[in-house]
């Protein structure tokens, strides 16, 4: 997605755009929800006042709609408040990174969570890790 951006999501991009008024080319889709990723500065104009950026973009798309701020792939902390906000609401314990795998600590439920059915939202965060922060490998403990 960080590299090619298929026509789904750039129709996505678009309408997000338009409603914000912000630039962006982060957009991912993980547990039926749409997220935007964009520059920590830009998130409350993103969002808009009492969220009407969002409510519009819903209206449209009938979609869960999450707005992030987009981490600096060197800070370890930034990583771990992404990866949190879009998990929400499990509860992580723990995140490390080592060697270009990403390991997630987490409770029984909270794993099942994150897993999801056929390891559905494991394989999408996976991608979005491998996209966005070049992390090939993803492990939940």
């Amino acid at each position: 997605m960080a590299g090619t951006i298929d026509m789904k999501f750039m129709r996505y991009i678009n309408l997000f755009s338009r409603i914000s008024k912000i630039s962006t080319t982060n957009c991912f889709s993980y547990n039926n929800q749409i997220i935007f990723g964009v520059h920590p500065s830009e998130v409350s104009q993103a969002i808009g006042k009492d969220a009407e950026n969002v409510k519009k973009l819903y209206g449209i798309l009938r979609k869960k709609i999450k707005i992030v701020a987009m981490p600096d792939k060197e800070n370890l902390g930034e990583i771990e408040k992404f990866i949190k906000e879009i998990t929400e609401p499990t509860e992580i314990n723990k995140i490390e990174i080592k060697e270009n795998t990403l390991i997630i600590s987490a409770n029984r439920q909270s794993k099942a969570i994150i897993i999801g059915r056929n390891r559905v939202r494991e394989k999408e965060l996976s991608d979005i890790l491998k996209d966005y922060f070049h992390i090939l490998k993803l492990k939940i403990v």
